[in-house]
C-alpha cells in the first residue's frame, strides 16, 4: 500500500473501493460516487477556465458512478465501439497529448493511442482494468493541473499539425472535449441501467 493511502480507497483519488456482482456472479468493482463543484459564477479568465474544465470533468465520471467494470465496458450500438470506459482511457489520452506531450512538451508515451490503432482506448477495453483506467485517468488529471500551473493562458507552443497554438485554446479545447463526449455518456447511461439527468 502506497504512503498515505487509505484502505479500501481507489488509489489517487480518495474514493471508496465499492463491490459488485457482475455477470459472472463475482464481486467486482463499482465506478464511486463524484460530487460536482460549480465553475465560478464571477471571476477572471482562469478561474473560469478552470471551473468548466474541472466540472466536465466531474461530470464523466458523474455518469459513470455505481456502474461495475462489465456496464462501463457495454458498447453503445453496432458497429460503433463507443463506452463509458472507451470514454475514460480516450480522455486520459487527450488530457496527457494536450497538457503535457503538446503544452510542455514532455516526452511521455501515449497511454493507448498507438500507429495503426488510433481508437484502441475505445477497442481494447477491458472490464476487469476499470478501477486501473479511472485511476490513470484521474493521475493525468493531476497532472494536467502541474503543466498548467504557473503558466499565462497566451503562452505560445508550437504543434507540428496547427502551428502556434497557446494555453488558453487548450482550456476551450478541453472543455469542449469533455461536453460534446458528455452527451455520449447521457445516451450510453440511459441504455445501460434508463438513468438520466445532467
Amino acid at each position: 500500500m502506497r504512503t498515505g493511502q487509505v484502505p479500501g480507497q481507489l488509489p489517487g483519488t480518495g474514493w471508496p473501493r465499492g463491490p459488485g456482482t457482475g455477470e459472472d456472479g463475482v464481486v467486482s468493482w463499482i465506478a464511486p460516487q463524484v460530487s460536482r463543484v460549480d465553475e465560478p459564477f464571477v471571476g477572471g479568465e482562469r478561474a473560469m477556465l478552470e471551473g468548466f474544465l474541472e466540472w466536465q470533468r466531474a461530470t464523466l465520471l458523474w455518469k459513470c458512478a455505481g456502474l461495475s467494470g462489465g456496464q462501463l465496458a457495454v458498447r453503445s450500438v453496432p458497429p460503433s465501439t463507443l463506452s463509458l470506459l472507451g470514454l475514460v482511457r480516450h480522455h486520459a489520452d487527450v488530457e496527457r497529448a494536450w497538457f503535457r506531450r503538446r503544452f510542455r512538451g514532455e516526452q511521455v508515451p501515449r497511454l493507448f493511442w498507438r500507429e495503426g490503432r488510433p481508437d484502441a482506448a475505445f477497442e481494447e477495453v477491458s472490464a476487469d482494468r476499470a478501477e486501473a483506467d479511472f485511476a490513470c485517468l484521474t493521475a493525468e488529471w493531476e497532472l494536467a493541473r502541474r503543466a498548467a500551473a504557473g503558466a499565462f493562458l497566451d503562452e505560445i507552443f508550437i504543434s507540428d499539425r496547427w502551428g502556434r497554438m497557446s494555453l488558453r485554446w487548450v482550456y476551450l479545447h478541453m472543455i469542449e472535449e469533455y461536453a460534446r463526449h458528455a452527451g455520449h455518456a447521457d445516451l450510453l447511461r440511459q441504455r445501460i441501467d434508463g438513468t438520466t439527468g445532467s
